[in-house]
């Protein structure tokens, strides 16, 4: 008999996939948000879930998104697996002490005995023409604080198989969604699979320059990969998957095979992902670099409403291209 087709599925249908595989295979698993229910959230992600599994399950919560995520750390103390739904990443800020203070500190400060085994689902990313208040990409801020794990996928398969890992985890993950990227097309396995947190992923094998990117940056650094190609010079894309744990080994062998480095992340340069991951490539490779590790990431202002300017605000293929092309002194 031939060999069936391979499926492929948007990055929202493996995020729906995922949450309703997990949701029958574990009755203990829930999903607390606005608009979770009826509505399905503002991306449509979760439409059909409440009917399958019921308002018991599927939780339309007040407008208070500490109250919830508090909710959602109680209700993991206790033995459930609940998935938050804050529908901007923007919004964190309203849940800072309950991830920060509270989900990330339990098992600690009780000497191990307590674990919080709950995944907050939140958005980033630019360019939807949201403003500054629902654009942003503040990754960043959870992988600083020891006791949380965050992950960034890039691709539907990727969405799926980190998702369900992330929910059968004993600690908080923190699993950023790119809002551009949920009508994405991928294939995606039809049988049951988890993808381990903590391992990167090569997404494109190369000789010259290792791009390392996160979440939709990967798919710049990949049309970035195949301009460069048409000039000679051969890029290996490095997708670290999870921003914590991180699979330093990964990005530090890249580093060392190709000599150059760019890092690409959406979120703000100061103080952030790209600064983390080009220290450890540096670190790891020094010897081995013929130029200094460059970084790409948003620019330094709040993300402007205007479509013209907003667009300038992050890196594309074509900035990434011509950054590359100088970095192997090929301008």
């Amino acid at each position: 008999m031939p060999e069936p087709a391979e499926r492929e599925l948007t990055f929202a249908q493996a995020i729906r996939e995922a949450l309703a595989e997990e949701m029958r295979r574990d009755s203990r698993v829930c999903i607390l948000g606005e608009d979770v229910a009826e509505a399905g959230t503002p991306f449509k992600v979760l439409s059909g879930l409440v009917e399958e599994f019921g308002t018991e399950r599927v939780i339309d919560t007040p407008i208070s998104e500490a109250g919830f995520t508090g909710l959602g750390v109680g209700a993991a103390m206790t033995g459930m697996r609940p998935v938050i739904d804050i529908m901007f990443g923007d919004f964190l800020t309203l849940a800072m002490d309950q991830m920060v203070n509270q989900a990330a500190k339990v098992h600690y400060m009780s000497g191990g005995k307590w674990k919080v085994p709950m995944v907050l689902r939140t958005t980033l990313g630019a360019t939807r023409r949201s403003a500054a208040q629902h654009s942003q990409s503040l990754h960043a801020w959870l992988c600083h604080v020891p006791g949380l794990k965050v992950v960034l996928p890039s691709t539907p398969y990727d969405a799926k198989g980190l998702l369900k890992a992330a929910i059968r985890d004993e600690n908080p993950v923190v699993f950023f969604e790119d809002k551009m990227m949920y009508r994405l097309k991928g294939p995606v396995p039809a049988e049951d699979y988890t993808l381990p947190l903590g391992v990167a992923d090569v997404k494109r094998v190369g000789s010259d320059i290792t791009l390392v990117a996160t979440s939709s940056m990967v798919q710049v650094a990949l049309g970035a990969a195949a301009l460069l190609e048409k000039v000679g010079i051969s890029a290996e894309v490095v997708d670290p998957r999870t921003t914590w744990p991180l699979d330093e080994k990964s990005l530090i062998e890249s580093a060392r095979k190709t000599s150059r480095v760019i890092v690409i992340d959406e979120g703000y340069g100061r103080y952030g992902v790209t600064a983390e991951l080009a220290s450890v490539v540096a670190e790891g490779a020094f010897y081995n670099l013929e130029v200094p590790v460059k970084r790409m990431g948003a620019m330094h202002v709040p993300i402007p409403f205007s479509p013209a300017l907003e667009d300038l605000t992050v890196p594309t293929e074509q900035s990434v291209f011509e950054a590359a092309k100088s970095l192997c002194g090929a301008a």
